[in-house]
C-alpha cells in the first residue's frame, strides 16, 4: 500500500504573522507541496489564531485540489467552522494556549463524553473524523467505541527519544507505535501518524504496514529554508517510500 504524505503548512503562516502582511502565503505553499506529491494538506485553525487564519481556511479549500485535513480544537466555534466549510477531514486535537505546539494525544477516554457528538455531527456533515492520540491501547479501543474513522498516533515521544540518544527507550515506543496501529486496524480504524518526523526517523515508521498516511510539517517548512519546499517534500516522499519497499522486501 502506498503511504499518503499530508503536509503541514501552518508554520508558513507563523512566519508570515511574524511581521505581518500576506507574505509568505501558506495557500502558495499548499500549491508548491501539491506539485511536489503530497497527498494532502493539514491545517490547524487554533483558539488564538497564532498561524493560520480563517481565511487561510476559506482559500486553502478554494485553491487545492488534493484533500484538506482541518486540525482543530472540540470547541463550539470550530465545530461551526468546519460544519460550514465540510473539509474532507476533520483531525481532532488536543489544545492549550500556553503550548508552542501540541504537546501529545488527545485523552479520549477522559473525554469521550464530549467528543462523542462532535464526531457525530462532523461524521455527518461528511467530513472523515480523526482522532489524534497516543499509541495506547486504551485511547484506541475508546477511539474505536466513539465512532471515529481515523486515528492520528502520536510520534513525538519517539522523535524525542531518537534526538536524545536513548536508543533503547526509542526502540521501546517505535513498539508501542507497531502495536497501537495494528491493534487500530484490527478494529477497522485508519491509521495515521504524526508529529516531529524529520529525514532522520521517518523511515522506521513509515515501515509501520497499517499506517496509511503520514502528516508531516515543521521540520518540512525549516528545511525549506535550505533546499527549498519542493525538495524537501520530494526527499521525504522518497524516504518513505524507500521505508516501504524494504519493508515488503
Amino acid at each position: 500500500m502506498t503511504l499518503r504524505l499530508g503536509v503541514n503548512i501552518d508554520h508558513v503562516a507563523t512566519i508570515r504573522n511574524a511581521r505581518g502582511g500576506a507574505h509568505p502565503d501558506p495557500v502558495r505553499a499548499a500549491l508548491q507541496a501539491q506539485k511536489a506529491g503530497a497527498d494532502g494538506i493539514t491545517a490547524h485553525l487554533r483558539e488564538d489564531r497564532r498561524h493560520i487564519g480563517d481565511q487561510d481556511i476559506e482559500r486553502l479549500i478554494e485553491a487545492i485540489e488534493v484533500p484538506l485535513n482541518f486540525e482543530m480544537a472540540a470547541t463550539q466555534e470550530m465545530l461551526a467552522i468546519a460544519l460550514r466549510h465540510r473539509p474532507h477531514a476533520a483531525c481532532i486535537v488536543p489544545e492549550k494556549r500556553e503550548e508552542r505546539t501540541t504537546e501529545g494525544g488527545l485523552d479520549v477516554a477522559a473525554h469521550h463524553g464530549q467528543l462523542r457528538p462532535f464526531i457525530e455531527q462532523l461524521t455527518e456533515a461528511g467530513c472523515r473524523v480523526s482522532l489524534f492520540i497516543e499509541p495506547d491501547p486504551v485511547q484506541i479501543a475508546v477511539a474505536h467505541a466513539l465512532g471515529a474513522a481515523v486515528v492520528e498516533l502520536h510520534t513525538g515521544k519517539y522523535v524525542e527519544l531518537c534526538f536524545a540518544g536513548r536508543t533503547q527507550d526509542a526502540e521501546r515506543e517505535l513498539d508501542r507505535l507497531r502495536q497501537a496501529a495494528a491493534d487500530g486496524h484490527k478494529r477497522g480504524l485508519e491509521i495515521h501518524a504524526g508529529h516531529g518526523l524529520t529525514f532522520d526517523t521517518v523511515k522506521p515508521v513509515a515501515a509501520i504496514p497499517q499506517i496509511v498516511e503520514l502528516n508531516i510539517g515543521h521540520f518540512l517548512i525549516g528545511e525549506a529554508i535550505f533546499s527549498g519546499l519542493d525538495t524537501a517534500i520530494r526527499r521525504m516522499r522518497a524516504l518513505m517510500d524507500e521505508a516501504r519497499s524494504e519493508a515488503a522486501a
